[in-house]
């Protein structure tokens, strides 16, 4: 709701600071005091067309600032987005400015902070309705309508389990419509795979391979070298070297010397084991050199055959991976990818099975929330006649103009295809036919003034529980009706301030009478300039008000005015609230 306002330099307003209460907050005094430009000051704050006409004569700017307490039935879609903007500093209350500048652009702030103009609108939609200015009025935007005939309808159920299927088949359509636009892809995608697989596949490669190689090939490459000094270490191990004799001889002179010397010196025995073991790996270590001397060969094609292998290793490891594990994975992932694409096919035939099946139960569940609308839009217009006559507009008709479009993609229903969205089946618009002899109209199109404010007036009165505006505002309302259908109007619009702050502008004492707050609107000469002064009534002077507004400042008047009093406090009183 709105609970504070502040006007700056705006038309003859020079400063204003307004508090609000809840419930039906009245404003009264002459015409031309400025009630009317106190409401332009908040349509200004909800993104309403600014000019340079508005600012006060001498002043360069204009400023209207708003304090809204963020009610419960709109604080989630309120809070999102604050959130994604970045906006949010109290969940609990929000801030809108704006500021008209004689020079150059105006200027929007939510929060303090600088905002688009889109931004303050879509911001503004969710807190104030304003009947008087349809830009502001969400019964004028025809996507409501289907909300407010939802929530009257009371259809949440209905609507989730719809969404739900909805929603899954939104998720297969798009699943399908991505799996039939890269089938030519996929095609193409799918030989350069296989020439991929089949590729690293002949290869045959093995891990620890690469480094084999390597070794092979060093040993290929060097098999001369390698057999020379092999037969040279085993000719010092075990057959001598020319005139040298072969260290296994010496070995074996010093064991034979050393078991002479056990025999007499007991003492020595553990050198003498140590001289046999050394003599016994002498002659294992030339065993060994004697079996690598076999193993190597000169084979010149053997080290063609282990080069090439090696720079087709190479090869594939510049294309798929620095190790042959590299390579080896990037094939696993390959023949996977390999395998979906060669199973799309498939999972397109699956796809298009649930798409039927979800279709057929999406047109089931349509149906039936469709008809609980149809329901609901009965009782709505019935209502809502009883309402408008009430209101002394006994002859005006009101009905939900609730349709199905064809669609060749849509559900099958009764022998057609029929177009949903998310939010069901339905096209839903609300019309009326204010006067006789007129056809239904839409209810965006009808003419603005007081007609049109009791016609809102009705209407809102029907759907205060599904209408979740925190603040409705209604100027001009008592046009062209008497004090007896004033009084009508006050009590309706006392009744809709049980669930929504209402602010209205009257001229009628009978609708002013049942204010729970009660501001009147003056203006007055100040320092050579007429200003705008708003002081809230009580008591005597809230009566001497009414008793102006019914004609008569005397004793008379007095009277009369207690009396439209006295009748509102047994209206609150009999409803248990007054």
């Amino acid at each position: 709701m709105l609970a504070e306002l502040r006007i700056q330099n705006f038309a003859i307003i020079d400063h204003l600071e307004l508090r609000f209460a809840p419930g039906l907050v009245v404003l009264t005094g002459e015409t031309g005091a400025g009630k009317s430009i106190i409401i332009d000051a908040v349509e200004l704050l909800l993104g309403g067309r600014a000019e340079a006409t508005v600012i006060r004569s001498g002043e360069p700017t204009a400023l209207a600032e708003g304090t809204f307490r963020i009610a419960q039935a709109v604080r989630e879609p309120v809070l999102a987005i604050l959130e994604r903007e970045g906006l949010l500093d109290d969940p609990e209350h929000l801030v809108l400015g704006r500021e008209v500048r004689r020079e150059g652009r105006n200027v929007a702030r939510v929060n303090g902070r600088t905002v688009t103009l889109a931004l303050l609108r879509e911001v503004g939609e969710h807190l104030v309705d304003v009947h008087g200015q349809s830009e502001h009025l969400s019964l004028l935007r025809v996507p409501a309508h289907l909300e407010l005939l939802d929530r009257y309808a009371q259809a949440e159920p209905l609507r989730q389990a719809y969404t739900e299927t909805y929603q899954a088949l939104i998720r297969v359509r798009q699943e399908l419509a991505s799996l039939r636009q890269q089938e030519q892809e996929r095609a193409q995608r799918a030989d350069f795979l296989a020439f991929q697989v089949n590729e690293i596949e002949t290869a045959a490669l093995a891990p620890g391979e690469e480094e084999q190689l390597r070794e092979e090939r060093t040993r290929l490459a060097n098999a001369e070298q390698l057999a020379l000094r092999t037969e040279q270490a085993i000719a010092a191990l075990d057959e001598g070297m020319g005139e040298a004799p072969a260290a296994s001889d010496l070995l074996g002179q010093a064991v034979e010397a050393l078991e002479n010397l056990a025999r007499i010196d007991a003492s020595l025995k553990e050198i003498r084991d140590e001289a046999q073991a050394l003599l016994e790996q002498v002659s294992d270590l030339a065993r060994r050199l004697r079996v690598y001397r076999e193993s190597v060969e000169f084979n010149p094609k053997r080290l063609d055959e282990v080069e090439e292998r090696l720079d087709l290793i190479r090869t594939l490891q510049r294309k798929y991976g620095e190790t042959i594990e590299a390579v080896l994975a990037y094939a696993e992932r390959a023949r996977q990818e390999l395998e979906a694409i060669t199973h799309a096919e498939e999972r397109i035939e699956a796809l298009e099975a649930e798409e039927r099946r979800l279709l057929e139960s999406l047109g089931e569940k349509g149906r039936a929330l469709s008809e609980a609308r149809r329901q609901a839009a009965e009782r709505l217009t019935q209502a809502i006649e009883a309402e408008l006559a009430d209101l002394r507009m006994a002859s005006a008709r009101f009905g939900v103009d609730l349709r199905w479009e064809e669609d060749e993609a849509g559900v099958p229903l009764d022998g057609r295809r029929v177009a949903f969205g998310p939010r069901g089946l339905d096209r839903v618009e609300f019309l009326v036919a204010p006067n006789p002899g007129e056809g239904l109209k839409p209810l965006a199109k009808i003419a603005s003034g007081g007609e049109t404010s009791r016609l809102m007036l009705g209407l809102k009165g029907v759907l205060a529980a599904a209408d979740a505006t925190p603040t409705l505002i209604f100027d001009e309302i008592d046009q062209g009706i008497g004090g007896r259908v004033g009084a009508v109007v006050g009590e309706k619009l006392w009744w809709l301030a049980r669930q929504h702050q209402v602010l209205c502008v009257t001229h009628l004492p009978q609708l002013a009478a049942f204010a729970d707050q009660h501001l009147k609107v003056e203006k007055v000469v100040v320092g050579g300039r007429t200003v705008t002064r708003v002081q809230e009534l009580h008591g005597e002077a809230r009566q001497a008000e009414l008793a102006q507004m019914l004609g008569s400042v005397g004793e008379p008047g007095l009277e009369s005015a207690a009396e439209l009093l006295r009748r509102a406090e047994e209206v609150k009183v009999a409803a248990g609230v007054g």
